[in-house]
C-alpha cells in the first residue's frame, strides 16, 4: 500500500457509503472519491438525490475497505487490494459500524459489495436492497458499480438501467430522505 491513509472526516450519520481504496489523486487532496469516478457518483446523487457534492460528503460517512492507495499494477491501472490487506483494515470498517449503527450502508464497487453480501456478478446485486449483518449489526445494503470512467458497466444496458433503480431504492430510504431534507441544496 501507498501513501497514507483517507479518510471522509468525522460525520455522524445512519448511512455509510464504502468505496475499494483511494485513488493515486486522493492522498494529495485528502478525501475520498475526489477526482474523475467522485465526479460521477456526485453526479449520481445530484440527480437522483437532490443532494449535491457538499451536502453529501457533510451527512454521508464515507469509509472504504482499504484507507490507503493500493498502487498501479504491472498494466498500469490502480491495484485491486491483495486479501491480506483487506483483513488487515477490516478492523476499522467495522469498528466504524459499531459506532456509527448506520440504517444503509452503499457499497460501491464489486470489491466493497463483496466485503458484505456474495457478488458473482453485478447484474445480480445492482438495484436491488439487501438485509445485512456486519460488525454485529443489522442494516440495509444498496449496492451501486463503480464509478470509474475505466468501466463502462454503469453506462451500457443492463448497467444503467440497474444503476438507476438503485439510485432510485437510496433516494427513497428513509434515512436518505431525512438527510436529503436536512441538507442545504
Amino acid at each position: 500500500m501507498k501513501s497514507t491513509p483517507v479518510s471522509g472526516g468525522a460525520v455522524v450519520s445512519e448511512v455509510m457509503l464504502i468505496g475499494q481504496a483511494p485513488g493515486p489523486r486522493e492522498p494529495a487532496l485528502k478525501r475520498p472519491f475526489a477526482h474523475t469516478a467522485g465526479q460521477t457518483l456526485f453526479r449520481w446523487f445530484e440527480q437522483f438525490c437532490g443532494m449535491n457534492e457538499a451536502a453529501v460528503r457533510s451527512t454521508i460517512y464515507f469509509a472504504a475497505v482499504c484507507r490507503c492507495f493500493p498502487g498501479k499494477s504491472p498494466g498500469g491501472t490502480d491495484r485491486v487490494p491483495a486479501p491480506d490487506e483487506i483483513r488487515n483494515c477490516s478492523s476499522w470498517m467495522n469498528e466504524e459500524i459499531k459506532i456509527l449503527k448506520p440504517h444503509l450502508i452503499i457499497p460501491v464497487g464489486r470489491l466493497a459489495i463483496a466485503q458484505f453480501i456474495e457478488c458473482p456478478r453485478l447484474e445480480q446485486v445492482i438495484g436491488r436492497k439487501f438485509r445485512a449483518r456486519r460488525a454485529e449489526h443489522l442494516f440495509d445494503l444498496i449496492p451501486l458499480p463503480h464509478p470509474s470512467g475505466a468501466s463502462p458497466w454503469h453506462k451500457i444496458p443492463p448497467g444503467k438501467q440497474l444503476l438507476e433503480k438503485a439510485m432510485r431504492k437510496i433516494a427513497r430510504h428513509p434515512a436518505v430522505k431525512e438527510l436529503a431534507q436536512r441538507s442545504p441544496r
